[in-house]
């Protein structure tokens, strides 16, 4: 699923996402999926409302779909694994996916920090909410559920560095216990 991230400098990260049409979504009850199965997902583009709000141009104008980055913090929790398991589990997921920052780890709980290249938050934090439960099995990681999220625009990252409160900087790059 990296290529669809939008991390590789491909196509944005909504191409790969779309799935039929709204009408199709609206009417009616969800559909049930079978266990396993990947529920697709979509991005709507911006309105002439917001985009007058914003002072851009449908036509013409600044492109609105350009990705951005954004500081992801994805806190997980569960029951008791040996501390070497976990490690071993989130060096894997870093190995596989390098935009991993920082990944700070106990026994029942962890965080894991990076960078998403996303056209708008909810494209950011839907990435992000899938990223452990789509690498649990590839990377052996605990079978914790996410219990907080963090997406913050890039520039609200260094601002809040700049005054000294936020996130701390994600140094020491790399797996860590806490």
């Amino acid at each position: 699923m990296a290529a669809a991230r939008g991390s590789t400098g491909t196509a944005p990260a909504t191409s790969s996402r779309t799935a039929g049409s709204a009408s199709s979504r609206t009417a009616g009850p969800a559909p049930s999926r079978s266990p396993g199965e990947e529920r697709a997902l979509t991005s709507v583009a911006a309105g002439e409302r917001y985009l007058a709000e914003e002072g851009l141009e449908a036509e013409g104008g600044l492109p609105v779909d350009l990705p951005r980055l954004w500081h992801v913090t994805l806190s997980v929790s569960g029951e008791e694994a040996p501390l070497k398991e976990v490690r071993r589990a989130l060096e894997q997921l870093a190995h596989d996916h390098p935009f991993l920052l920082t990944s700070r780890y106990a026994g029942d709980h962890a965080e894991i920090r990076y960078w998403e290249e996303a056209r708008d938050l909810h494209d950011a934090a839907a990435v992000a909410l899938r990223l452990w439960g789509e690498h649990r099995q590839t990377a052996g990681l605990p079978p914790w559920e996410i219990v907080g999220l963090e997406v913050i625009d890039r520039q609200t990252y260094h601002q809040r560095i700049a005054e000294g409160y936020g996130p701390a900087p994600a140094t020491p790059v790399g797996v860590h216990p806490y």
